[in-house]
């Protein structure tokens, strides 16, 4: 028998030079600026060092807080053994209906006309994308949707890749540090007629200024002249003021003047949800018939893009929302940790007017509004106060107002006026 003597090629990647890996070309991709400033913040061993950066409430002794009506509520669903099963598409019913009446309100039109469709999201970032997406497809008049001049700088990347273009119109002032509401007024009035506006219901990320009730006015009497159609972004109901009714007015006053709306929620900062992602995205309609239809299409853009929400989070956040004990609790609550960062706003004021005599005006600190500020420090003084301080901050000035404290505050304060008059 022959001897067959078998030769084995090595592998084709092993003969001559390694080829480059097919990932080769990557580019790497900017660090977040909020991430990059924690990990600064966790590797600073310093024990003065403060993070203002996070966009998360911190209790007076800088902890992260559990509210009382959420462990109740837990305490709730655990008792219940409820299931595990996939929710449907659109989310829990109960939820979706509860976070509906706590937007628009128990006495909305659209509501009580059974013609309000609304999607259960994965937070508000989902409930955004999902509204990009389906305005993307589905609104007859404009691709274009115009976001104010700063906003969450999640908006625009979200949008684009919903398929919107992205255009600003103006809304800071840096010289006041306040609304520039005449800026923001003649850019809605040279909008194309049609096109698509965000609108922060309150508490405005970054800056924290709001229009005031009259100027919402205003702008909704701009909306219906130009025909625009109104996207409002509301993360942070009764956060901002301590009133859910107070914060909600936004959304409302519009719906009451005829318009049609888009709304994203969010659950995160009202009821300290963060990790669990609970959020909604609805729409008014004109009829049951349309809400049904419009319904259709929410439920063809979340399928293929994550099928069906997370279920804890929904039952929590719908059995504070039904059970009238743990809402007036949780109301409570969110009063209370809206009226700590008020407290704090003060204080700052106080400390950097009155304590310090910190050149430059301060009344905005107190002025603006929910958890962020827009101090109106520069990159410069921003940067030195991480250095030789240990304060960290986005390096456009803005601060969450829930890192600080009354073990921190005046140390702050102190930075900030050294950091001011040059001599940190």
């Amino acid at each position: 028998m022959l001897a067959i003597t078998a030769v084995r090629r090595a592998p084709a990647i092993l003969r001559g030079a390694a080829p480059l890996s097919t990932w080769s070309a990557v580019p790497a991709g900017p660090p977040d600026p909020i991430l990059g400033i924690t990990e600064a913040f966790k590797a600073d061993k310093n024990p003065r060092r403060i993070n203002l950066g996070v966009g998360a409430y911190r209790d007076e002794d800088g902890k992260p807080y559990v509210l009382n009506a959420v462990k109740k509520a837990e305490e709730k669903i655990t008792a219940a053994k409820l299931d595990k099963e996939y929710l449907p598409i659109t989310g829990l019913s109960g939820f979706t209906s509860n976070a509906a009446k706590l937007a628009y309100g128990a006495d909305s039109v659209p509501r009580n006309q059974n013609a309000i469709a609304v999607t259960q999201t994965i937070s508000g970032t989902g409930a955004l994308r999902i509204g990009g997406t389906f305005l993307a497809r589905h609104y007859p008049h404009s691709k274009t949707i115009y976001v104010p001049t700063p906003t969450w700088g999640n908006h625009i990347p979200l949008f684009k890749d919903s398929g919107l273009d992205v255009k600003f119109y103006r809304y800071f002032d840096k010289k006041t540090v306040g609304l520039d509401f005449e800026g923001l007024k003649e850019d809605l009035q040279n909008a194309p007629e049609g096109a698509i506006v965000l609108l922060h219901a309150c508490a405005h990320n970054p800056t924290g200024v709001d229009p005031t009730q009259s100027q919402w006015k205003d702008i909704s009497d701009i909306v219906a002249e130009k025909k625009l159609f109104p996207f409002f972004d509301m993360a942070y109901q009764g956060f901002a003021s301590g009133s859910t009714d107070r914060d909600a007015f936004a959304v409302r006053y519009f719906v009451s003047q005829g318009h049609q709306i888009a709304l994203s929620q969010s659950f995160a900062k009202n009821m300290g949800l963060y990790g669990e992602r609970v959020g909604a995205f609805s729409l008014t309609t004109a009829s049951e018939e349309e809400r049904k239809r419009v319904d259709s299409q929410l439920k063809i853009i979340v399928r293929p893009m994550y099928s069906n929400p997370p279920l804890h989070g929904a039952h929590i956040a719908n059995t504070i929302l039904s059970d009238p004990e743990l809402y007036q609790e949780w109301e409570g609550e969110v009063k209370g940790m809206a009226d700590r960062i008020i407290n704090m706003r003060e204080r700052l004021y106080q400390l950097l007017s009155n304590g310090f005599r910190t050149p430059g005006e301060w009344s905005h600190v107190k002025s603006q509004i929910g958890m962020f500020s827009f101090t109106g420090l520069n990159k410069e003084q921003c940067k030195v106060l991480a250095e030789k301080a240990h304060i960290y901050m986005t390096m456009d000035g803005r601060i969450s107002m829930a890192g600080l404290n009354g073990r921190n505050i005046e140390y702050f304060a102190k930075s900030v006026d050294a950091a001011v008059r040059g001599d940190l």
